[in-house]
């Protein structure tokens, strides 16, 4: 069995939420960062590991762009934070209000799961979870994620 160090998980939190390069003490840093942008969606079939799932479709549903930074995607030391990531659970949040279109004319139908895909539209699945409750989305309801809410963990 293996795990990574907190140092790793810091350091690919950074990487991917928040535009970081990945750099090393004593060796040469990384190029690059992670996804300029991540979007956020809504599903309402939980997917898997392997993709599938039932993303939330019609009724002015559009995923919702966040664009990697520091100021978007907290550090793992705590929720809120906007220096580089030094803490031990691998965890960030949003730092933002992460708002959704307003359904209309129709509902959304019960939401289960979030996830973060690489382009608005189609793209790729990167990470998902399932919500800790549900929640119904009728027509003129507003959907949003206040500061600090929506969590997302890299740990082994």
């Amino acid at each position: 069995m293996t795990a990574m160090t907190d140092t790793l998980e810091n350091k690919l939190v950074d990487w991917f939420f928040r535009a970081q390069a990945i750099g090393t003490t004593g060796a040469t840093a990384a190029a690059g960062t992670g996804p300029a942008t991540l979007y956020v969606g809504l599903f309402t079939v939980t997917p898997s590991d392997t993709g599938g799932g039932t993303e939330v479709s019609g009724n002015a549903y559009a995923r919702v762009a966040v664009t990697s930074s520091l100021a978007n995607w907290a550090g793992t030391q705590s929720a809120g934070s906007t220096t580089a990531s030094s803490g031990t659970g691998g965890t960030t949040s949003n730092n933002n209000v992460i708002s959704f279109p307003t359904p209309t004319p129709s509902g959304w139908g019960t939401v289960v799961a979030v996830g973060l895909f690489d382009a608005s539209s189609s793209g790729n699945l990167l990470i998902w979870g399932a919500l800790t409750t549900s929640k119904t989305i009728n027509p003129g309801d507003t959907v949003t994620f206040p500061a600090g809410t929506l969590t997302f963990q890299i740990d082994n």
